[in-house]
């Protein structure tokens, strides 16, 4: 879509206002609303705004910057009103000499997506990120956050509100153009899941923004409050973010993981790419679990990986690679299962990506497979014997 394109779109929809979005370093979704008729004039000049007030963008003597629309991340907002309808763009940010800000998380994603265009690869991403649904207000100091509901993994009752929430929430973003596969109630107390197909990893990041805008405006219209904390109620499970990525040769479309001759029917490009993940696991940590709060999710006994391994269908290692199923070469994936939900997920693939890359360029092979071994049920002295060593406890 370009900006002619936009422009009529807007029209079609009587469109009345438009939030120009971003994202902070931390993840953070911040906006700029204005009624839809200054949106040529945005579209041809930009929306500046003070970098100065954003965490982790500029200094105040060098505080202004511009927003430019994306115009293919354009959707209305399907709760809104129709007297005052609105919708929402994804903006990269530029500076005043109107090149593209080295600090803006988007813009790095696509910096590096470029960077493998050139060798004919797509980077795709299949995000599954998880959330709690608590009663009322949790935001107000000393209240203590309460599961709205008692089920577990998959459970179901044609009297659970979760189910009522999730057919909405999918009903939404399925009007906002993600391909929902499927939602289910996780394994902890009031903990959900939404999964969407895979697609590059500039659009799957732009959709998990979605997600997660979109899950808390649904939760608070049935009275609810969503959470993506990692771990925000001790004594249960917490919410991860599991990442099924894949490499796909641009131009036959072919799966450039896929080797059927080998047992894994992992290729040596797929190999390479998890090594490198696994040399720098302890470095990404640090990205894709960004927070105090991940590693309180990050221990044993709650289905969260530790130990760094990798292993078919194996779900104690740190990246697992699903049961093959044959004809369906496009799915062989290597899933990451350490990222969490309060990472950025710009700056989460773009840093997933780089570690992978160092491998292949490297052509690093990977430690043996840590296949039918339960890694929670090792002692120390075992997993030294192995070779696998633990993700950091902690940001210190």
């Amino acid at each position: 879509m370009d900006s002619k394109d936009l422009l009529k779109r807007v029209k079609e929809d009587n469109v009345k206002f438009l939030s120009l979005q971003f994202t902070d370093v931390l993840g953070a979704v911040k906006s700029v609303d204005m009624p839809i008729r200054h949106l040529e004039d945005v579209l041809k000049d930009g929306a500046w705004f003070d970098g100065s007030s954003v965490e982790g963008f500029a200094r105040i003597q060098e505080s202004d910057m511009r927003l430019k629309v994306d115009p293919d991340t354009y959707v209305v907002l399907p709760w809104s009103s129709p007297d005052s309808r609105r919708a929402r763009v994804f903006c990269d940010i530029y500076t005043p000499a109107g090149e593209p800000f080295e600090g803006d998380p988007r813009g790095a994603l696509k910096r590096i997506l470029a960077k493998i265009a050139e060798r004919g690869w797509k980077f795709n991403i299949g995000p599954e990120p998880e959330f709690f649904l608590f009663k009322g207000d949790v935001t107000t100091n000393g209240v203590h956050p309460v599961p709205h509901d008692l089920g577990g993994y998959f459970d179901f009752s044609s009297f659970d509100e979760a189910v009522v929430v999730r057919t909405a929430l999918m009903d939404a973003l399925d009007q906002m153009g993600l391909d929902v596969e499927v939602g289910h109630h996780e394994v902890a107390l009031g903990q959900h899941e939404i999964d969407f197909r895979f697609a590059d990893a500039l659009k799957a990041a732009d959709n998990v923004l979605t997600l997660k805008y979109t899950v808390k405006a649904i939760a608070a219209q049935h009275g609810l409050v969503a959470s993506f904390m990692p771990k925000p109620v001790h004594g249960i499970n917490g919410s991860g973010m599991h990442c099924h990525q894949s490499l796909f040769d641009t131009k036959t479309g072919n799966n450039l993981f896929f080797d059927a001759k080998d047992e894994a029917k992992l290729s040596p490009l797929a190999y390479s790419f998890i090594a490198g993940q696994l040399e720098h696991a302890r470095a990404l940590a640090g990205v894709v679990a960004p927070t105090v709060n991940s590693y309180k999710r990050l221990v044993p006994g709650y289905e969260a990986p530790v130990y760094i391994g990798w292993a078919q269908q194996n779900r104690s290692a740190l990246i697992r690679i699903p049961r093959y199923t044959e004809g369906r070469d496009k799915a062989v994936r290597a899933e990451l299962r350490f990222p969490d939900p309060s990472s950025n997920p710009y700056l989460a693939f773009t840093a997933m990506l780089a570690a992978a890359l160092d491998g292949v360029d490297k052509k690093m092979t990977p430690p043996k497979a840590l296949n039918n071994i339960n890694l929670y049920h090792l002692n120390k002295e075992e997993r030294t014997k192995m070779g696998v060593s633990e993700l950091p406890g902690s940001l210190a």
